[in-house]
């Protein structure tokens, strides 16, 4: 089987949503650790991108394992790799095995810290697979879980916690949480015809994206709370201005009588704010 099918599998090119934030957290952390950015471990930045890698498989493989009967019922992910065929359920899961062993194993070469804490991390990126069928905070769960990048990759570095990458972890989860409620959008008549809970589902479109709204303002405030905190420079701004920019125009795209452009508001908008975001608060890190 080609290495595309699982790529597309597991939606790799998704990596962008997370990814920089783990950048942003790696280099916080190497600011306070090494005297110079030019003194840099790479086998240790090399080790927490692999880290983000293999957790995104994991989570992502599993995800459609998990999914596979619902998959098959829903117009919209019928031709998912599971459904259509293209992987089998065996060879989705033993994917997902080999991934979270190289996760774990990864994490014991990184520090102690984050190897002991690594099962717990692919207790919530996996079990984020389930919550939709108890509970409407499913979108939450998800952002919990691609909010453990920044924090994670700043363990990594120097192995204690500290507020600057804690903020931006709930950062993470708010913005997720936001564009995937957003996401939901397209499912909500198939969610509660199966029973499936969601924030479309539980409060309607309507008001599923006046919550989207909200919750991207706290992740907005944050954003700006953390710029104070940290003293950062006029790139960061710069960033900022542009991922809260994005976030404006990922609810003028979506309204509750039009979805049409949800795809667009998910994928696209989100993946240029995660990355704009990260080049400018980097580059304000790399230059203070």
């Amino acid at each position: 089987m080609k290495i595309k099918t699982y790529f597309s599998l597991v939606k790799f090119s998704h990596t962008i949503f997370a990814m920089p934030f783990a950048l942003i957290g790696y280099f916080l952390a190497a600011k306070i650790t090494y005297p110079s950015l030019s003194q840099i471990d790479w086998k240790l930045f090399v080790m927490v991108i692999l880290c983000m890698v293999f957790a995104r498989n994991s989570a992502m493989g599993f995800n459609r394992y998990a999914d596979r009967a619902i998959d098959t019922k829903n117009p919209r992910t019928q031709m998912r790799e599971i459904p259509s065929g293209k992987v089998l359920p065996s060879a989705a899961l033993t994917f997902v095995i080999i991934n979270c062993l190289l996760f774990v194993v990864t994490t014991f070469f990184i520090n102690r810290l984050v190897f002991f804490l690594s099962p717990i991390a692919l207790i919530v990126v996996l079990g984020y697979s389930f919550t939709k069928r108890f509970t409407a905070l499913c979108h939450f769960v998800l952002g919990v879980g691609l909010s453990l990048a920044p924090i994670g990759a700043y363990l990594s570095v120097n192995g204690h916690f500290a507020v600057l990458p804690v903020l931006i972890s709930f950062i993470v989860l708010l913005w997720v949480g936001g564009f995937d409620v957003i996401y939901a959008l397209q499912d909500e008549p198939f969610d509660k015809s199966e029973q499936l809970k969601s924030v479309p589902v539980f409060f309607g479109i309507k008001n599923a994206l006046r919550l989207s709204v909200v919750v991207h303002l706290v992740a907005a405030l944050l954003v700006v709370v953390v710029g104070l905190l940290g003293s950062f420079g006029i790139l960061f701004w710069i960033g900022s201005a542009v991922f809260i920019g994005l976030l404006v125009y990922q609810h003028i795209l979506v309204k509750p009588d039009d979805l049409s452009k949800v795809n667009l508001a998910f994928g696209t908008t989100n993946g240029i704010a995660s990355v704009v975001f990260a080049a400018f608060v980097i580059m304000d890190i790399i230059f203070k």
